[in-house]
């Protein structure tokens, strides 16, 4: 709508002012002319093409203007407001002498063009001050605002909300995590995922039961123990039946990163191009990396396929696979690591019992 108001400002000017044009013809001109009103009209008619081209022009301009200011901090609009509100109170101060001094009539002009590239020029230098010191600005009117000025100069971006999905809060991990420091920003759980977590515990079954109970557990917790950081949002979404889509929706909303554990949600979500934290990954990228020839103590619990081997495991479930290791059932091995194979359902070590232990 305000695009429209804008061309159409544009068009009327431009057409008003085509209109009148026709007066400024010498008097012969005009005399000439056996329909002077026909002019009027094809000039107004001219004058509103170029004003239509115009008001384009102005209304691209001003999207774009727009654009930038909404992703400006606005700690970077407020000081170069203050610049600019400076930049013009010395430009009058400096040129109120200017305006005193006596002008011949031929000069008159000389005044209102000083006032004029005096404010620009001055507006100018306070917003490049602004620009320039507005850290030391914002330091002056909140000292302990630190954060708040490296935002403002770019130096440090905000920490995106956390979108909590069901799954991860029964999983129980991210209680930890928070425990830990690695998780910054809020962390958001919508009022949907609560509504689900309820369900599950008044559910007739008696898994379903236990995990929902398990998952208002975990959240009462960090409840309490992030009181500042755990906020219930009440966001939600009657025309959208599934939790998984709700909460898709909701991250894109708030720009904020999705927490899940749950692998198809994360590949939906990365699709329509909102930020993922996947508990999952973040576990497969901290299990320790073990090269051929390093050795590890290892419980075999099982035989395994193959003749004299024995099974074991590692605590973040690899599985390791021991060449003569099947006596050596139900007690604990050193080993030395052969070699390691990434398979579809996991990793997998292959071992052999450690030099020392081999008679």
């Amino acid at each position: 709508m305000l695009d429209f108001v804008i061309i159409l400002l544009f068009i009327l000017a431009a057409a008003g002012i085509g209109f009148d044009s026709v007066e400024l013809l010498p008097i012969h001109v005009q005399d000439q002319v056996t329909n002077l009103d026909a002019l009027r009209w094809v000039t107004a008619g001219f004058a509103a093409i170029i004003g239509f081209a115009v008001g384009l022009a102005v209304q691209v301009a001003y999207r774009r203007f727009q654009a930038q200011v909404r992703k400006m901090p606005i700690e970077v609009i407020l000081t170069r407001a203050v610049g600019l509100i400076m930049g013009l109170l010395l430009a009058n101060l400096m040129l109120a002498p200017i305006f005193l001094l006596p002008i011949p009539t031929d000069f008159v002009f000389i005044k209102p063009l000083t006032a004029i590239l005096g404010s620009v020029m001055f507006s100018f230098l306070g917003v490049s001050l602004a620009d320039t010191h507005g850290r030391t600005f914002l330091r002056l009117i909140n000292p302990n605002s630190l954060e708040s000025i490296l935002v403002a100069e770019g130096t440090l971006k905000p920490s995106a909300s956390k979108v909590l999905d069901t799954s991860c809060i029964i999983d129980g991990r991210i209680e930890e995590l928070l425990k830990t420091g690695f998780i910054e920003g809020q962390i958001l759980i919508s009022q949907f995922v609560l509504q689900e977590l309820q369900t599950l515990a008044d559910a007739a079954n008696d898994q379903k039961r236990v995990r929902g109970r398990r998952g208002l557990d975990i959240l009462k917790r960090m409840q309490d123990a992030f009181p500042d950081r755990i906020v219930i949002h009440p966001a939600d979404y009657e025309d959208i039946q599934t939790v998984d889509a709700k909460l898709v929706r909701f991250a894109q909303e708030i720009n904020g990163t999705l927490l899940t554990n749950d692998y198809n949600l994360s590949k939906v979500a990365n699709l329509q191009k909102v930020p993922v934290l996947n508990i999952n990954d973040l576990a497969q990228a901290l299990r320790p990396i073990y090269l051929p020839g390093d050795s590890i103590e290892v419980k075999i619990l099982k035989e395994g396929k193959e003749a004299a081997q024995g099974v074991g495991y590692l605590d973040d479930g690899t599985m390791v696979v021991v060449e003569e290791g099947r006596k050596h059932v139900g007690g604990e091995l050193r080993v030395v690591i052969t070699s390691a194979l990434q398979t579809s359902a996991g990793r997998m070590i292959f071992a052999r019992p450690h030099a020392s232990l081999v008679v």
